[in-house]
Order: structure tokens, then C-alpha cells, then sequence
């Protein structure tokens, strides 16, 4: 039962966070703030009543339109609501059920497992709200803000320091925060090399950018939160799925009319490097371990 509210309760919490994080995504890109005005219709600037902004619900119930202008809300809205809201849900259910375990097992004490498991929730709270913002915005406006990558980074780094040494020590291993240490810093700028890499050998061969340098943060960022093998299969996984993108948008007869125009056609590698690294978090573990099987090693 414990599990199931505690699930509940961090699925609405989700929504919340979610909520304001479309906030956020409307009102980054202008410069404005998160807190003032309050929240508004950005086509007639009516100031919303507070059922209007029941996350989910009011977008249902206005049919995804402003009830004064009749203007289209968009998807974005209940999209990014629901993401954060299920992801944080499945983070609650998996952290809370070795943790309740853990608490009757050892009623009379809390051992350190059960500050593990609450640190690794809390950071992939973390993580899922900022692989969905900068996933929106990259799709939005092709934009990864370093404010959000480089913060990113260090979060992650210092978290997963965090976790490897207190499990180091609940092991008795020694100079567990050295080793972790430089194992990530590794891994953080092994990962961006590779997309550094690509960079340069793309511009070598058509004199022209085709991927940023905010991906190549991101990339850096993924690597912090899950380490090398994690970013890279999030990497993997977001090139597979922009080719199969770019397949689909070839198959659309209106969007290969102009060849020339659809061959330069951008598409947001970051939204689906976040998507891969979501994907990567949730079941990577058993995805990598699958690969290696199949693999022989």
C-alpha cells in the first residue's frame, strides 16, 4: 500500500513540476521570468483562473483551446505534463519498493541501503525534468542552453560521486571517490569527444556545421548521470531514431517535393539524444547486458 500511494503521490507530483515546466518552455526563449506575470494565454494575454491550470485536466477540458480567444493551446502542454508525471511515477515505484523492504527488515535502524536507493530516486528525478526540457526546447528551437547542460553536468557528476562512495562504503572499499571520480570525469569527456569527433569529420567532408556544440554537452551531461556505456547507448538509440525520423519524412511525398530543401532540413538531434538517454535510464542495464550476450562477450 505504501508503494502504491507513494507512487501515486509522485505521479501528481510529476504533473506539478511538469506544469511548470511548461512554464518554463514558454517563457525561457523570450527572456521573461518564471514567477511574474502569472500564467497567462500568450495570444490574448488573459490571465488564467486556477482550474485552468489543473495540470492534464484543464488542457482536456478546454479541448486544448483558450476559452476567451479560442486559440490552440498545442500538444507541447499535455505532452510534457504526462512525461515528467509517468516517468517520476515509475522512479517512485522502483525506488520505494526495495526501500519499503529495506525499512521492515531493519525497523530498528535505517542502514545505508535505504539512503542509496533515496539518493538514486531523487537524482532520476532530476534527470527526467532536464532530459525533458531540453528535449522540448531542441525540438521547439533547436536550442540546448549551456545554463542548463553545464549545471547538468556537475549535478550529475557530484551525485553519482555521491552514491558510488557511499556504497563504497557500506563495501569497505577504499579510494572509492578518487576512482569514481576519474572514471567520470573520463566518461564525461569521452563522451563529448565523440560528438566532437563527428563534428569535425562532418565539416571536413561538406564545409558546414551539422551538429552543434550543445549536443556535444548533452552527450557530456548523459555520460555524468549514467556513465560511459549509458551515453553511448543513448546515443545509439537517438541516431536510430532520427534516421527512422528522416525515413518517415522522406516517405511524405510534400516533404521530399524540394530535394535540395529537404537535404538540409534540420532535425533535433538533442530531442533524441534525451529520449535515448530516458530510455537508457529506465532499462539499460538489461539492454546493455543483452547486447554483450548476444555479442559473445
Amino acid at each position: 500500500m505504501i508503494r502504491i500511494l507513494g507512487t501515486i503521490f509522485a505521479g501528481l507530483l510529476g504533473l506539478a513540476f511538469g506544469s511548470f515546466l511548461n512554464v518554463c518552455l514558454s517563457r525561457w526563449p523570450e527572456g521573461e521570468s518564471v514567477v511574474l506575470p502569472r500564467s497567462h494565454c500568450r495570444q490574448c494575454g488573459r490571465t488564467l483562473a486556477w482550474w485552468e491550470n489543473i495540470p492534464l485536466v484543464s488542457w482536456l477540458a478546454l479541448r486544448g483551446r483558450c476559452r476567451t480567444c479560442r486559440s490552440w493551446i498545442g500538444w507541447r502542454y499535455p505532452l510534457v505534463e504526462l512525461a515528467v508525471g509517468v516517468l517520476w511515477a515509475a522512479t517512485a515505484w522502483h525506488v520505494l519498493g526495495p526501500l519499503v523492504f529495506d525499512s521492515l527488515m531493519y525497523a530498528h535502524s535505517l542502514p545505508v541501503a535505504i539512503y542509496i536507493d533515496v539518493l538514486i530516486g531523487v537524482g532520476k528525478l532530476i534527470l527526467y525534468w532536464l532530459l525533458v526540457a531540453l528535449a522540448m526546447l531542441d525540438a521547439e528551437r533547436f536550442w540546448l542552453p549551456d545554463w542548463i547542460t553545464l549545471p547538468g553536468i556537475g549535478i550529475g557528476f557530484f551525485f553519482v560521486l555521491a552514491r558510488e562512495t557511499m556504497i563504497g562504503e557500506s563495501g569497505s572499499m577504499k579510494y572509492v571517490a578518487e576512482r569514481t571520480a576519474l572514471s567520470s570525469i573520463a566518461s564525461i569527456l569521452a563522451a563529448a569527444g565523440l560528438i566532437l569527433l563527428i563534428r569535425w569529420v562532418y565539416w571536413l567532408i561538406r564545409r558546414r556545421e551539422g551538429i552543434g556544440l550543445g549536443d556535444a554537452k548533452l552527450m557530456a551531461l548523459l555520460a555524468a548521470w549514467l556513465g560511459l556505456p549509458g551515453a553511448l547507448l543513448a546515443f545509439g538509440l537517438g541516431v536510430v531514431l532520427g534516421a527512422l525520423v528522416a525515413v518517415g519524412l522522406l516517405a511524405v511525398p510534400l516533404a521530399r517535393r524540394d530535394s535540395e530543401t529537404w537535404a538540409l532540413r534540420k532535425l533535433p538531434l538533442g530531442t533524441f539524444l534525451c529520449i535515448g538517454g530516458i530510455v537508457s535510464s529506465l532499462w539499460g542495464g538489461p539492454i546493455i547486458a543483452a547486447y554483450l550476450h548476444w555479442a559473445g562477450f
